[in-house]
């Protein structure tokens, strides 16, 4: 192989792994939100109640783990569920089709009709789509029940979503890690905040493109939501502690 053909094959890999990446954003994107502000809660909550790093420590990586299987476990049964329950309506259109091609047909009519088809135009749309079995199943699909194919992996999906959770769930919990193995005289709350802080800007600008909104929207709206959350557990924290100690 010479260098030419070496760096298309390299350069069509790696536009194949960003359209891949792409694909699958949503999942990455949401798994981290849901990561880092659960994670990020519990730290706020625990540091609230004045609980040791080690118990900290115990505590987010406890629901790190736990929270990150539960939603990729969900998101993979949600994806399989959607899939099944669309090849199971396409198996009866395909049933319809082979046995009530008369009705089927003037249902494909109906749709066209309505769109303003008329007359020989109509009567052509009709007969090019109805000549396929497969096209004509695809329009009765996404026109009749408005169906549409899920062409994502299920298991990638949640693999996906769990990578992300742990990703942006360990956040956190990464200053706890290094104090336990390495003792840090600072507050420790303080620079997870901070670290989490980055965390949720960077997961806003990533939802920007996945929602199609603004990104200095996206980046607050994330950063209100993981404030709140943290704020909340802190003080019900703090009250718990005062109220049990």
């Amino acid at each position: 192989m010479n260098q030419v053909e070496h760096s298309e094959d390299k350069l069509h890999g790696d536009k194949s792994f960003l359209n891949t990446f792409h694909d699958y954003l949503g999942e990455f994107v949401y798994g981290g939100i849901d990561g880092s502000v659960t994670t990020f809660a519990v730290v706020a909550g625990s540091a609230g109640a004045g609980l040791e790093s080690s118990i900290i420590l115990i505590l987010g990586f406890a629901n790190l783990i736990a929270d990150g299987f539960a939603m990729s476990v969900g998101s993979y049964l949600s994806s399989k569920s959607e899939k099944e329950h669309f090849e199971k309506h396409m198996a009866i259109e395909y049933w319809e089709v082979d046995n009530l091609p008369d009705v089927e047909r003037q249902e494909i009519r109906e749709i066209y009709e309505a769109k303003g088809f008329k007359g020989k135009l109509l009567e052509d749309v009709v007969n090019t789509i109805t000549a396929d079995k497969d096209r004509w199943v695809d329009v009765m699909m996404k026109e009749e029940l408005e169906m549409v194919k899920e062409t994502k992996s299920p298991f990638a999906m949640g693999t996906v979503t769990f990578l992300s959770f742990i990703l942006f769930g360990l956040v956190p919990l990464l200053i706890y890690v290094i104090d336990f193995f390495n003792p840090i005289q600072q507050n420790l709350f303080f620079i997870a905040s901070s670290l989490t802080v980055l965390c949720f800007i960077a997961i806003g600008f990533l939802k920007s493109a996945v929602t199609d909104t603004p990104r200095f929207r996206s980046i607050l709206e994330t950063l209100l939501l993981g404030s709140a959350a943290a704020t909340l557990s802190y003080f019900v924290g703090d009250f718990l502690e005062g109220l049990i100690g």
